[in-house]
């Protein structure tokens, strides 16, 4: 069966967007995330920031990029939401990080707030549709 088709018929809550929908949001999500967290790995770099400032960063990418091979490669739904679960988290994280170590980065936190409604969305989504289909 077809990742398509897979998710096609997964059970999903009323309040699911149309699957059209998120190519173009994690289009300009990829957009915020590539200049903000990309300047967090450059102040790292420079010494400007800790590098344990930046961890939580580079945490979230690699579960924010594990998700679709998780969800749709695997068609795992349970690892799934433990993933998305570690993305939310670890961007809260991220965005703690950064506000407390650097006031003249704190713009970062504000152009991150899309991803973080987003992720918590997400999250919503993933955990019920990971119920609904048990």
């Amino acid at each position: 069966m077809n990742t398509y088709n897979w998710y096609s018929q997964l059970i999903k809550p009323a309040w699911a967007p149309p699957a059209w929908l998120f190519g173009p949001v994690w289009t300009v999500l990829y957009a915020i995330i590539a200049v903000s967290f990309g300047t967090v790995f450059y102040k790292a770099f420079k010494k400007e920031i800790p590098w344990m400032v930046a961890l939580p960063f580079a945490l979230n990418l690699v579960f924010n990029f594990a998700f679709t091979p998780i969800q749709f490669g695997l068609k795992n739904n349970l690892l799934a939401a433990i993933d998305v679960l570690l993305v939310l988290g670890t961007l809260v994280w991220a965005l703690y990080a950064i506000w407390h170590a650097s006031p003249s980065l704190r713009w970062i936190v504000y152009v991150n707030i899309p991803y973080l409604l987003w992720g918590a969305f997400a999250t919503c989504l993933q955990l019920t549709i990971t119920y609904l289909n048990v």
